[in-house]
């Protein structure tokens, strides 16, 4: 599949770090995770998480949603440290998003009833709710499925509501765990398009996590590379497929985004 993003923000550098992981260890008993682990992941920016099963890219997840805790380290979010934060406060006060890879959504409810319900949670303004959904519904080219059950909907259409979902609240951050995961050639690049287009009318900061590098390198400015509880290489797509620790660690010498 060719390059989506074709044009990729250079000046980060000069912008304020959005979230930092500052020396984060973790392990599940005898099993170590992390490995003292160091990033940052700008403000406004698309960043992809690389590495084989148990490498740790859902754990990182895990850890910026508050859902565990490391055993050492400071995760800050706008200079904030929110290691003790619970999950709750860090989707309210620093309006992070959460896209998972299976679920997400009332089976048995309608598209529309769907957003109408979580609207109702996480829109304080109830007068807004119905104009809200409508847009997304509208934005996400749904309205023909708007009154059909959840359970029914094709693959992409349920990707489509999930991430409709997830925007209900307005993140600032918006995590996408697998999201190309089962999907059709086609409905991914109809994905990466959407996470493309909302960076660049919110300026919102997208963390994906996937497998499927070729399709996660089209759509970032930048990605990481995870192995043996490490941080093995991070820079921009093109420099990280041709990076000789980044091929040794999980591309191989064949690789080649195009």
């Amino acid at each position: 599949m060719g390059i989506i993003k074709k044009f990729r923000i250079k000046s980060f550098k000069n912008i304020n770090s959005e979230i930092e992981f500052e020396n984060i260890s973790l392990s599940y008993g005898n099993r170590l995770i992390l490995d003292n682990i160091n990033f940052k992941i700008n403000k406004g920016e698309i960043f992809g998480m690389l590495g084989p099963n148990g490498a740790g890219k859902s754990t990182i997840f895990n850890l910026l949603t508050g859902l565990i805790s490391p055993n050492n380290g400071k995760i800050k979010i706008n200079g904030a440290d929110v290691t003790e934060y619970p999950i709750y406060l860090r989707t309210k006060k620093f309006k992070v998003g959460y896209v998972p890879q299976y679920g997400g959504y009332f089976n048995d409810l309608s598209l529309e009833d769907n957003l109408s319900a979580i609207g109702e949670i996480v829109i304080e303004n109830k007068i807004l709710i119905k104009d809200k959904v409508n847009y997304l519904i509208n934005k996400f080219e749904l309205d023909n499925v708007r009154n059909i059950k959840a359970k029914f909907l094709s693959g992409g259409q349920k990707k489509k509501l999930v991430i409709a979902l997830s925007l209900l609240s307005n993140p600032k951050i918006l995590l996408l765990d697998e999201c190309f995961a089962a999907l059709d050639v086609m409905t991914i690049k109809m994905l990466q398009e959407i996470i493309v287009k909302l960076q660049q009318e919110t300026q919102i900061t997208i963390i994906i996590c996937d497998h499927q590098a070729r399709d996660l390198l089209a759509c970032v400015d930048t990605a990481m590379i995870l192995n043996n509880c490490k941080i093995v290489a991070q820079d921009t797509p093109i420099n990280l497929v041709s990076n000789e620790s980044a091929k040794i660690a999980y591309f191989g010498e064949s690789f080649k985004i195009n």
